[in-house]
């Protein structure tokens, strides 16, 4: 799993307590979702430019710890499958070596048609675990 996405958690973020607000996992994870396709060689404007784009279909988020103000938090990325036309990447929110979060978001591979299947060239770069 590889670091692909790092930030302080803001004040407008948390509660009243100082802790991050839920949502705020999946926006990280959003951020982080570029990082990730980059490390692996297929830049988000790599996959636009072929004629593709991303649709969130779902995500599970799982906490252990809480994200608090000032914390950093860092997003760990990995390839968690490939389907036919969808994939999954498996997020680690974490502050420090403290995880907070796990999230699994999957997304739909589509072009102006409709969902597409996912290249063979894509899908190896996702699959690669030894790239980046």
């Amino acid at each position: 799993m590889q670091e692909v996405w790092s930030a302080p958690v803001r004040y407008i973020e948390c509660d009243q307590q100082g802790i991050a607000f839920n949502s705020h996992y999946l926006a990280w994870c959003d951020e982080a979702v570029s990082g990730w396709l980059a490390v692996r060689g297929t830049p988000y404007e790599s996959v636009l430019e072929r004629g593709l784009d991303t649709r969130v279909v779902g995500s599970e988020l799982a906490w252990s710890a809480p994200a608090r103000w000032g914390d950093a938090v860092t997003v760990d990325a990995e390839c968690a499958r490939v389907g036919t036309s969808s994939f999954a990447v498996r997020f680690h929110v974490r502050v420090a070596d403290r995880l907070c979060c796990t999230v699994t978001t999957t997304y739909v591979l589509v072009d102006s048609a409709g969902p597409t299947p996912v290249p063979d060239d894509l899908r190896a770069a996702w699959l690669d675990q030894t790239a980046g």
